[in-house]
């Protein structure tokens, strides 16, 4: 398994075989997403958004329209409390 080191500076050498087989090459971005608390996964930034299906579960039960909003209103309201 390939495996890299991190420096003082925190960066990191992506390994050969990790850089080939997500075909990255100079200068490509990579994009961190969070599979789940402390499991993330590399993806190159300039892939098509077809090739990240899958890559997140989906939720065990859909949320309606009004959840969301709610869910929006309660952070925020927390955010604002935080402020003062």
């Amino acid at each position: 398994m390939p495996a890299a080191t991190i420096t003082s500076k925190g960066q990191i050498t992506i390994p050969a075989p990790v850089r080939a087989a997500l075909n990255l090459d100079v200068g490509d971005r990579v994009e961190f997403v969070e599979l789940e608390k402390g499991r993330f996964a590399i993806v190159p930034a300039t892939i098509p958004l077809q090739r990240l299906k899958g890559i997140i579960r989906k939720p065990e039960r859909p949320v309606s329209i009004e959840e969301m909003n709610a869910a929006i209103a309660e952070r925020r309201a927390g955010a604002t409390l935080k402020k003062k």
